[in-house]
C-alpha cells in the first residue's frame, strides 16, 4: 500500500479584509491630450466618459505604486506583512520579464516568507487574483494573501494614436484576503476567448526590437468597437452567472464595481442586468481613465472611503480585457 500523503486543511470561507489604493498626483486633462491628437474634450467624454486620468512621475514605478497601495491595504486589514503567505500581482506593465514584480514587492513590504508571483490577465487580473487567493486560503496553502493590481499604462501609450491616446491611466489597488467564519467571496465565473486576441494588444513584440531597433517602443492598440460589442453583450451573462452562483439577486447588491473600461459599456451592463437605481455603480473612469488591473480595486477603495458603498455590503465585481479574458464574483466589502 502506498504511504498516505497528508493534505492541508484550510479555512472554510474567505473575505476581503482591507483595501488600499495609490493614485499618481499628476493629472492629465483631456485638453492636454488634445494638444497632441486631433480630438476634443466633448468627443472623448461622449465616447468614453473620461474627463481626466492620472499618469505617473518618473519615480512612480509599478513597484512604488504597488507598495503604496499594499501598505494601505495591510493597515486597513490589521494584518502584518510577515503574516502574508502569498503575494499575487496582476500587471501587464512590469517591463522586466524576470524576476517578478511580486517577489520584489513582497521583500520590500517585509513579507519575506511569502510566495510571490505575477499574473497576466490584463483588466480582469484583480478578479483572477481574488479567485486564486480564495482557493489558496481554503486549500490551506496560505492564511493571508495580498492581491495587487498595478499598471503604468502611460509607458505603453502612443500619444499620436487618436484611438487610444486618451484612454489609459496609471495606478494601483490592493486587497488583503484572509479566512472568514462566513462566506465573503463568491464563486468565480471566469474564462477566455482567444479567438479575439487581436482586439487588444501591443503593436509588436519585445523580441522584434533585437533585429529592428528602429521600431521604437511598443504601444497598446485596441479595436474599440470590437471590444465594446464583446464587453457589452458577452459580459452580461457572466455577471448574471456570478450573481446566481453566489445566491444573490441584482436588487440585493449594495454596489456594482465593473472594470473601468468605458462609461457606455458600464451603462449597457446596468441596463441589461436591470440594476435598480438604488445600487451605486463605480464610475471612476471619469477621473482615472482605464487603469486595467488596478481599476476594480481602486474603484472599490474610493467607494468605501467616500461612503458611496457600505462597509459589509455586497458588491458584484467584474473585469474583462486583453485576451480576451474575464472574471466576475460577488464579494462582501471590507
Amino acid at each position: 500500500m502506498p504511504v498516505p500523503i497528508q493534505s492541508p486543511i484550510g479555512a472554510a470561507h474567505t473575505r476581503i479584509m482591507g483595501v488600499g489604493g495609490y493614485r499618481p498626483s499628476r493629472v492629465i486633462t483631456n485638453a492636454e491630450i488634445c494638444k497632441v491628437i486631433d480630438s476634443t474634450d466633448e468627443w472623448i467624454q461622449t465616447r468614453t466618459g473620461i474627463q481626466e486620468r492620472r499618469w505617473s512621475a518618473a519615480d512612480e514605478t509599478v513597484g512604488v505604486m504597488a507598495i503604496g497601495a499594499a501598505q494601505k491595504a495591510l493597515v486597513a486589514a490589521g494584518v502584518e506583512a510577515e503574516q502574508i503567505g502569498c503575494v499575487v500581482i496582476s500587471t501587464v506593465t512590469h517591463l522586466t520579464q524576470t524576476p517578478s514584480l511580486a517577489a520584489d514587492v513582497a521583500n520590500q513590504l517585509g513579507a519575506h516568507k511569502a510566495a510571490a508571483f505575477d499574473i497576466s490577465a490584463a483588466c480582469a487580473g484583480f478578479c483572477h487574483g481574488l479567485a486564486l487567493a480564495q482557493d489558496m486560503i481554503r486549500g490551506g496553502s496560505a492564511e493571508y494573501v495580498l492581491v495587487i493590481g498595478v499598471e503604468r499604462l502611460s509607458d505603453l501609450t502612443d500619444m499620436n494614436d487618436r484611438s487610444t491616446a486618451f484612454i489609459f491611466g496609471d495606478g494601483a489597488g490592493a486587497a488583503v484576503v484572509g479566512p472568514s467564519e462566513t462566506p465573503g467571496i463568491g464563486p468565480v465565473v471566469w474564462g477566455s476567448d482567444g479567438s479575439q486576441l487581436d482586439a487588444i494588444g501591443q503593436t509588436f513584440n519585445w523580441d522584434e526590437l533585437r533585429d529592428k531597433p528602429e521600431l521604437g517602443f511598443p504601444a497598446l492598440r485596441m479595436s474599440g468597437q470590437q471590444v465594446f460589442r464583446w464587453a457589452s453583450y458577452q459580459m452580461v451573462p457572466v455577471a448574471k452567472l456570478a450573481l446566481e452562483k453566489a445566491g444573490i439577486t441584482a436588487d440585493q447588491l449594495d454596489a456594482f464595481i465593473p472594470h473601468q473600461a468605458n462609461m457606455r459599456i458600464t451603462d449597457a451592463m446596468i441596463k441589461a442586468l436591470k440594476l435598480p437605481d438604488h445600487v451605486p455603480v463605480a464610475r471612476d473612469i471619469a477621473k482615472t481613465g482605464n487603469t486595467s488591473a488596478a481599476s476594480v480595486p481602486l474603484a472599490m477603495e474610493r467607494m468605501l472611503a467616500e461612503g458611496e458603498a457600505p462597509h459589509g455590503g455586497v458588491a458584484l465585481l467584474i473585469g474583462f480585457g486583453a485576451g480576451l479574458v474575464y472574471a466576475a464574483q460577488v464579494v462582501t466589502l471590507p
